[in-house]
């Protein structure tokens, strides 16, 4: 620049200084060139068991050394419970396990730890603490195996102005742990809050950062919790875990199928057992369906636990397909036990008991049914049909109404087998 005498901010005489600027040249510390794919050696990565069977089907088969896990979730759902007592599991193996809260006083975990019979846990180390300074030096003092963060929302790194919880800390923070994780080889989870007015940043912001993401899904007013994998760099994403909440803790739910499924003295219109899918893991749920006549200009449509639209479009194919009348209908759908379900294997479930409800007549109480419904009518074949009759059997169900050309051989199952094509030879049941 040119010579300037007089600052133009201080007044000073003779205090300008010029400065030159070396350009920076991007110089890579580990030099990187592309390789053929067939020269790419590839590693099997070691999983460790939780001790949780549901919680490592989830996983993939268990916790992988050095990888990331969110686990994320309403507050209240019960996060905290779950992972106190995954660190109890994995702590029994010998490994140490930091459980880092920055919620709750040490006194308030041991409480819980107290009531959840894991008071005993000798490699379980608990930190209070928000600072993530702090946390790392911690980290780097005792060496974990595992790590546990609850909940990221709440760790504020000092080397940034914002305040705890915002975006930036919230993304700087998991980004550092991430580091910390795979250059030490700690297994981290974080634990993050989902709110509905959005006051502290969820775990979307981050999704892209870890190596798992998970969901604990649940209604505060219901006793079972499902985990749910949406994110798995290290295994599949279409397996589910179900617990219960007891006073005691969570517990795992080895038949899934009984929980969803009401023991009834009589069967009673408008109620059909259904065949679907979690990930993997076949499901027997029960649909129900109201069907009153309606005193409204515009007659309800209502639904718990299945698609609004879908069900919408079943009652046009029901009327139209079907011969029933059902424009003049109030219509009301629910799943029992609080599941939801998105699989259409479930249409010709909704059929069947939109039908039985509107002519009160039940259907059978051994009957389990399954297949996709098509605007025209038709009932189309779904996967893994072997595997839902298989679940069917073994809950003792007698007859199985499914989809024309399902099956190879029909004689293999002890149960009896219905094939349909359309609509109209299912609802022939009814008769």
């Amino acid at each position: 620049m040119g010579f300037l005498g007089r600052c133009p901010e201080c007044g000073k005489w003779d205090s300008m200084l010029e400065e030159v600027k070396k350009e920076q040249k991007r110089i890579s510390k580990t030099p990187n060139s592309a390789q053929p794919l067939n020269t790419i050696e590839v590693e099997d990565k070691e999983r460790v068991t939780t001790g949780c069977g549901e919680f490592d089907l989830v996983l993939g088969g268990g916790v992988v050394l050095g990888s990331v896990v969110l686990l994320g979730g309403r507050p209240g759902i019960g996060k905290s419970t779950l992972m106190l007592q995954v660190a109890f599991d994995l702590a029994k193996g010998g490994d140490a396990v930091l459980y880092v809260s920055g919620e709750e006083s040490l006194a308030q975990i041991k409480m819980r730890s107290n009531r959840l019979g894991v008071d005993k846990g000798a490699n379980l180390y608990l930190l209070s603490e928000t600072n993530f300074e702090v946390i790392v030096s911690e980290i780097e003092s005792l060496k974990p195996r595992y790590l546990i963060i609850d909940s990221i929302q709440v760790v504020y790194d000092s080397e940034l102005s914002s305040s705890p919880g915002t975006i930036s800390q919230v993304k700087e923070c998991a980004r550092k742990l991430t580091r910390i994780a795979k250059e030490n080889t700690i297994s981290t989870f974080l634990i993050g809050h989902v709110t509905k007015d959005g006051s502290l940043a969820g775990p979307m912001v981050l999704e892209h950062i870890v190596d798992t993401v998970l969901y604990f899904e649940g209604e505060s007013f219901l006793s079972h919790r499902i985990l749910r994998a949406v994110k798995n760099r290290f295994g599949s994403t279409n397996e589910i875990g179900l617990f219960e909440m007891s006073e005691a803790g969570l517990k795992e739910v080895k038949d899934p199928s009984s929980v969803f499924l009401l023991q009834e003295d009589e069967q009673v219109a408008g109620n059909v057992i259904v065949s679907t899918l979690e990930g993997t893991r076949p499901l027997l749920v029960q649909i129900q369906a109201l069907v009153a006549k309606s005193y409204l200009g515009i007659p309800l449509r209502r639904t718990i636990g299945l698609d609004h639209n879908r069900v919408s479009l079943l009652t046009a194919v029901l009327e139209r397909r079907g011969k029933f009348g059902l424009y003049n209908q109030d219509i009301y759908v629910n799943v029992v036990g609080g599941l939801k379900i998105n699989e259409p294997a479930v249409d010709l479930g909704v059929i069947l008991t939109l039908a039985s409800s509107l002519k009160n007549s039940s259907l059978p109480r051994d009957l389990v049914v399954f297949g996709e419904v098509g605007l025209a009518g038709e009932v189309r074949k779904v996967s893994f049909a072997e595997k839902r009759i298989k679940e069917a059997v073994k809950l003792g169900f007698k007859t199985c109404l499914i989809p024309c050309g399902s099956l190879s051989e029909k004689n293999k199952f002890d149960i009896k087998i219905i094939e349909v094509s359309n609509i109209r030879e299912a609802l022939q049941i009814l008769e």
